[in-house]
């Protein structure tokens, strides 16, 4: 693993009572205010893939606790929540305003970004098998990322976590290629399409919202039962995406990009979890 990927490899996690108390409990316990203090930019990225509500897309509540938590101690730093939505009858603006992430625009510290919208930088990696060439929003680059993903399983990736997350990212102008789905080029060899981008641009931090779960699908399907009721955070995104497939009860091994992952962009075996 490369000096650049090595991560603290800690999940840290805990049970849920309120956004409101738990979000700046394991914050403080990731001491996320202190490894975010020298930063210029701060992007939160969601998922919100659909206007459909949560645990489908991640709570705007959850959200909002993140941020004020974040500009209590540090209000100099400029905040972006940003998507790139994948729908393709939706715009993510129209998203946005369905699950109340525009109310979060109102603050003078905060400003909604459509990834799909962004100017764009280029990249090559020829090591990279399904995408030797990627395109990326220049903000993700310039910016400390916060994936806040969703507890999900997923038809066909398996699970949609944080590194699958990261397909917000993908603009549709090059990755859609024809298909229904604005990022459709992703459901070809998705295993290594997500491995591949995540070793472009992985979260530098995640917080899971754990809190009930998808138990089967990520857009339908049973919610889990019984809901985990828990949130859980790290800077490992496959240390935190093994802890989310042992939620689920799902073989972090049996997952393609996890596997691909282990060793390259993070740990997934052994976690070291800390109860918060």
């Amino acid at each position: 693993m490369s000096e650049r990927n090595r991560k603290n490899s800690m999940v840290y996690t805990s049970s849920f009572t309120s956004w409101q108390e738990t979000v700046p409990s394991l914050l403080n316990a990731c001491s996320l205010l202190e490894k975010i203090s020298s930063e210029k930019k701060l992007l939160i990225k969601p998922n919100l893939v659909e206007p459909q509500e949560p645990p489908i897309t991640t709570p705007v509540q959850l959200v909002a606790a993140l941020v004020d938590h974040i500009h209590a101690s540090l209000p100099g730093l400029e905040i972006i929540i940003g998507e790139g939505c994948g729908s393709a009858s939706n715009n993510t603006w129209q998203i946005f305003e369905a699950l109340g992430y525009n109310r979060l625009d109102d603050l003078p510290h905060v400003t909604l970004m459509d990834l799909n919208e962004a100017p764009l930088v280029h990249m090559q990696n020829s090591s990279c098998k399904r995408w030797p060439e990627m395109y990326l929003p220049e903000i993700v680059f310039e910016s400390f990322l916060i994936s806040v993903p969703v507890l999900k399983a997923h038809s066909l990736a398996g699970v949609t976590l944080t590194m699958k997350n990261m397909i917000g990212l993908a603009p549709p102008a090059h990755f859609q290629q024809g298909g229904h789905w604005k990022k459709a080029s992703f459901h070809q060899r998705i295993q290594e399409a997500v491995f591949d981008l995540n070793r472009y641009r992985t979260p530098d931090f995640t917080l899971l919202d754990a809190t009930i779960g998808m138990q089967e699908a990520h857009l339908w399907g049973p919610t889990c039962d019984p809901p985990p009721h828990r949130l859980a955070a790290g800077y490992d995104p496959v240390a935190i995406d093994s802890y989310g497939c042992r939620l689920l009860g799902i073989d972090w091994n049996s997952i393609g990009h996890l596997s691909m992952a282990h060793g390259v962009l993070g740990t997934a075996d052994p976690l070291t979890i800390q109860e918060v």
